[in-house]
């Protein structure tokens, strides 16, 4: 698991000290968590959340010690993308046996439900903020999952191998190179 910290710190950042989780349990929902010492299938509550929050926060499980979402991590965000008030949650995304090289290791933003941060603007400031980077970004609305970033004709030059046109060339190039490796997963 340090491996996919220390990752998270190059990728999202540090954990900024000003921000804090207050009274948002949606990652104790909403996530996936599968680890040597805790399991929890994705949209369940975990059977250590109460009313109050963290029924064992003192000695949760390691998992819930090192992890952060985007929002606690990532500056660009605004203030109003804490998951609990925006109806987002930003996280980086590690998928196991990728279909393709923007799948392996990614920032997921789950628009989770109920949530209106599509018709309020708030998901688009969120996607502002994060698709900045050579990090593959996708949003998941939990049926269907679509990749914002790169954008779709960036993507299929990529996948493709074909060369791309003068204004898309550098672009291409730069994601090419930086997931070379992941690139014949298919």
């Amino acid at each position: 698991m340090r491996a996919e910290n220390d990752l998270e710190t190059t990728l999202l950042g540090p954990v900024l000290p000003e921000r804090t989780c207050g009274d948002c349990t949606i990652c104790c929902t909403i996530l996936t968590v599968d680890t040597p010492d805790f399991n929890k299938p994705a949209g369940t509550h975990c059977t250590h959340l109460t009313d109050h929050g963290c029924g064992i926060h003192d000695v949760r499980p390691h998992i819930c010690r090192t992890w952060f979402c985007g929002w606690r991590r990532m500056t660009a965000l605004p203030d109003e993308a804490r998951p609990d008030r925006s109806g987002i949650l930003v996280s980086l995304d590690f998928v196991r046996e990728p279909r393709n090289c923007f799948e392996g290791v990614s920032i997921m933003l789950r628009l989770l439900p109920g949530s209106e941060a599509i018709e309020n603007g708030v998901a688009g400031a969120i996607l502002d903020g994060v698709c900045d980077m050579l990090v593959p970004v996708w949003f998941t609305d939990g049926s269907k999952k679509m990749l914002m970033h790169p954008d779709s004709n960036v993507a299929g030059f990529v996948l493709s191998g074909e060369t791309a046109p003068a204004h898309l060339r550098a672009e291409v190039t730069a994601w090419r190179e930086r997931y070379a490796a992941f690139a014949t997963k298919g």
